[in-house]
């Protein structure tokens, strides 16, 4: 009868996914259906589910609950407090206007250049690097439509074009900003700024450089073609101009600065760990608006968009992990993760074989759902076990999973950064993925082989 049991499971986790392709909400879902799966391993006398840390209640539909709190409890004291803390660094630095600032910065070269789709190029590859310092995809889409979007179209790039590179510049979260990259740092045991140096960079220079290739003759090939639908396009109306100075476009990336240089990297005697770098130069920013405004009540209601924002980072993403984790502990604790590497091991795929599969059904999840986050949280848990059968190292199989869940999100036309910028420049999401494709699904390839030249091979 045991061997049963993993294969209910996998048509609960079939269900599962049909309710988040029809919209369904996403926490409650995976909660429910970890929920689910813990009561079917109940059922058939599966008791041992909970961490080695956690002591048994005496009564197993009691210990379900002790695994949620547990579960909750080291997200809330850990990685979700990273991801908290970064979220709410974001939020401040864009209040005062010093992301706007370190924008025009980076776009402010391009406005010399007359080449339009070498402009382009460099739009995407400076877009890519601001993902470090602005994380979020839909953010930082639109201060590039502000900004980078008139240059474009200024030197002869169609509107679809520029929205198009615009829009898969967030393809890859690069930690310690992107709360997928720092559940995946968490996920593969290192420091968020080692994950970012050691396993994202070597990968992502070469998908970026790749993708970079492929805008320049895609975007090309399709504005010769012509054949793009206009609808009526949304005035993209420029925010007030910045209050900010030009030097503070040195404070979003400042944290990222100082724990490059007290780590292991650079100078191994001081360690800075990345929750206090971000709250350390959030204090500083404070006391410098303090003596520029000499004005307390308001830069004190500024400061205060960092714990609003953790607030949100808490019930958008942090819960969202909580919930992930719950139900891929209810995969575990099915078996159904057991099957998934003795197949693998049947069919002779081997740790190389395996890290496609789980990268493939993350990216299908994406593409399907619009959400990178959601996806990815619910299969990231499951790495280091696969990992472990396979004596590996879990980076290499999480690192491609969370590339490929920004990468699929691009070229999803349920995705709220596709509908948004599709919405602002006057073209159908369909219309704007039809340019996204060819560039992602070359992302999605260079990140398969670089990951397995670099770390798997």
């Amino acid at each position: 009868m045991m061997n049963f049991m993993p294969w209910i499971s996998i048509a609960i986790l079939i269900y599962t996914g049909y309710l988040l392709i029809k919209r369904s909400q996403t926490h409650m879902t995976l909660l429910l259906s970890g929920l689910a799966m813990l009561f079917l391993a109940i059922s058939f006398g599966v008791t041992n589910f909970l961490p080695k840390d956690v002591k048994p209640s005496g009564f197993v539909v009691f210990d379900i609950f002790d695994l949620l709190r547990s579960i909750g409890t080291k997200q809330v004291s850990g990685i979700g407090f990273l991801i908290m803390a970064a979220g709410g660094f974001a939020a401040y630095v864009d209040t005062i206007g010093a992301a706007k600032a370190l924008v025009d910065f980076c776009i402010k070269p391009l406005r010399r250049l007359s080449q339009p789709y070498l402009i382009l190029v460099l739009g995407y590859l400076i877009g890519t690097a601001l993902v470090i310092v602005i994380p979020s995809a839909a953010g930082l889409a639109m201060l590039l439509l502000v900004a980078l979007f008139p240059i474009l179209v200024g030197v002869g790039v169609s509107p679809a074009a520029a929205a198009a590179v615009i829009g898969t510049t967030a393809c890859i979260g690069f930690a310690p900003a992107a709360g997928t990259a720092n559940l995946a740092a968490k996920t593969a045991g290192v420091e968020p700024v080692i994950y970012l140096v050691h396993y994202q960079l070597p990968v992502a220079l070469c998908v970026i450089a790749s993708v970079a290739i492929a805008h320049y003759f895609v975007q090309k090939y399709y504005d010769k073609k012509n054949d793009d639908i206009y609808s009526q396009t949304q005035t993209i109306e420029a925010p007030e101009e910045s209050r900010a100075p030009k030097w503070y476009a040195i404070f979003p990336i400042l944290p990222v600065i100082l724990m490059i240089i007290f780590s292991k990297l650079v100078y191994a005697k001081i360690q800075l760990n990345t929750v206090s770098a971000l709250l350390l130069v959030w204090v500083l920013v404070v006391l410098i608006e303090l003596i520029r405004f000499r004005d307390a009540k308001k830069v004190f209601k500024e400061a205060m968009q960092f714990f609003k924002k953790m607030g949100a980072m808490f019930a958008s993403i942090v819960a969202l992990i909580i919930c992930a984790e719950f139900f891929a502990a209810g995969l575990k604790a099915t078996g159904v993760v057991a099957l998934l590497i003795q197949s693998a091991n049947g069919l002779g795929l081997g740790m190389g074989g395996m890290t496609t599969v789980l990268t493939v059904i993350v990216g299908a999840v994406t593409f399907l759902t619009g959400s990178g986050v959601g996806a990815f949280s619910s299969f990231a848990a499951l790495a280091p076990d696969v990992a472990a059968s396979f004596g590996g190292d879990p980076a290499a199989i999480v690192s491609p999973m969370q590339i490929a869940s920004g990468i699929f999100r691009a070229m999803s036309p349920v995705a709220g950064v596709v509908i948004a910028v599709a919405g602002a420049v006057g073209i159908s999401p369909m219309a704007l993925v039809r340019r996204t494709t060819v560039p992602m699904i070359v992302a999605f390839v260079v990140t398969m082989i670089a990951n397995w030249l670099f770390f798997i091979v």
